[in-house]
């Protein structure tokens, strides 16, 4: 099993200058820390107008900020959203190119459609669409990072000529493809699709079990590669402090843990938000409880448990707490979910108003008592996995059609630069005379030439 890092880049309310460059700031000193400890992969977000929930729109920066910082970690978009209102496909194929050209080879291609209306309302999508408009548009940006010449689409999302994409990615065919997934059908769907599953929901190990179970049942019995390249792992996301002292690792990390929670259900379930007024670390303080996210509760039922829960309860209250512990409880933790046979926890410690120097703390904890062994293990998992599943790999890999990579529209397809458009369409042969004639001098280098395209 491997090790992530996650980041929505949190910043509740009050704001003062200065405060969103120095969330960034330390968000990528974490993870130049994170990649020196030996975690594997780092997630960021992309989402829009979430104020105090998440300050990460555009995570492709982020993100190529973060290559040049760390050399082995794996640089995730957790993820895109691939709706084309959000993001034109063939752009959405440029960024990652480009992300994977400047990491070495080192990007991942997570997607997603959001479910809140702050985002699909900012962006006139009706929420019905969106489903068929995540597909299309990554069916589309995949082509383009794949096929020279991307041979072109039309559908009821996107409308592209034939063009060539570039850049091309240094992974081929294209970096590992994952989806986003809150809820048992959409692990399903990212089986059906033959592409990673981000779980960004809080489950126990024991709960994950039967996801792991029926990802892969499905994988191989249904999986077509929306693809070019079979990403079979499901990924779960859990809350994350680490201190030799339990009671401490809680008081630093509980209240951001719940924060995390409360503001996610805000925008995604029961808020009601005005932009640029709502104060949600305010509401979240004042009615935490109500809505089961109360830190307090959450410790006072920590008191009565023998092991940790992605969500502990008592007297009817509850709230997350997730990886917040002791090593050995993390250890504990994270060899439950190894166990179920999750491939990849993501560990979210940047929530609330937790501070940079626990964080910090938290990960030198992690990468000198709780990685060593996690890694260990690893090898030889993944070996044994790499064999149990080739023969599935092949015969998903046999499902997917041709049509997905169709033709050019005329084996000479080409088109022309405005000016010879029009010599075209007027039908001007002293147009195209003259044309010719400015081609003649371009190629000679002719000085006076950016004249005339200035």
């Amino acid at each position: 099993m491997k090790i992530g890092v996650f980041y929505e880049h949190q910043l509740p309310r009050p704001w003062a200058d200065g405060d969103e460059a120095r969330l960034i700031s330390d968000a990528l000193e974490e993870v130049e820390l994170a990649d020196r400890i030996g975690v594997e992969y780092l997630w960021e977000v992309e989402h829009h107008f979430l104020e105090e929930y998440s300050h990460s729109s555009a995570p492709e920066v982020f993100l190529a900020a973060a290559s040049q910082r760390t050399r082995d970690i794996r640089l995730g978009h957790g993820i895109v959203q691939t709706p084309p209102p959000f993001n034109h496909p063939a752009r959405v194929a440029e960024r990652i190119a480009m992300l994977d050209l400047v990491s070495g080879g080192r990007a991942e291609f997570g997607t997603g459609e959001s479910s809140s209306e702050a985002e699909l309302g900012g962006f006139l999508i009706d929420p019905a669409e969106k489903r068929a408009m995540w597909e299309e548009g990554l069916r589309v940006a995949l082509r383009c990072l794949t096929e020279e010449p991307f041979t072109g689409h039309h559908g009821p999302h996107v409308t592209m000529p034939p063009r060539n994409v570039v850049p091309k990615p240094v992974q081929k065919p294209h970096p590992p493809v994952w989806v986003a997934c809150s809820r048992r059908d959409t692990i399903l769907l990212a089986a059906q699709r033959a592409i990673g599953a981000l779980a960004f929901a809080f489950v126990n190990p024991e709960d994950a079990r039967q996801w792991v179970d029926d990802y892969y049942a499905t994988l191989e019995r249904e999986g077509v590669p929306v693809g070019d390249a079979v990403n079979a792992n499901l990924a779960c996301v859990t809350t994350f402090m680490c201190h030799p002292d339990e009671d401490e690792a809680l008081a630093r990390g509980l209240e951001g843990a719940n924060f995390f929670g409360y503001s996610l259900a805000h925008y995604y379930v029961f808020g009601r938000h005005r932009p640029g007024v709502t104060d949600v670390w305010s509401e979240y303080r004042a009615r935490r409880a109500e809505h089961g996210f109360d830190p307090e509760e959450v410790a006072a039922a920590a008191a009565n448990q023998d092991r940790l829960g992605a969500k502990v309860v008592q007297d009817g209250l509850g709230g997350l707490r997730g990886a917040i512990g002791t090593p050995a409880q993390l250890r504990d933790f994270l060899l439950r979910y190894e166990e179920a046979g999750v491939d990849q926890v993501i560990l979210c410690s940047q929530a609330g108003r937790n501070r940079h120097e626990h964080i910090m703390e938290s990960l030198e904890l992690l990468g000198r008592e709780v990685l060593p062994a996690i890694r260990e293990r690893d090898e030889a998992a993944q070996r044994a996995k790499e064999r149990r599943l080739a023969p599935i790999v092949e015969k998903v890999m046999a499902r997917k059609p041709a049509s997905d990579h169709p033709p050019l529209p005329a084996d000479d397809y080409s088109f022309p630069a405005i000016p010879r458009a029009v010599a075209d369409r007027t039908g001007s042969d002293d147009f195209h005379a003259w044309l010719d004639r400015f081609a003649d001098q371009a190629a000679g280098g002719d000085s006076e030439l950016s004249n005339l395209l200035g």
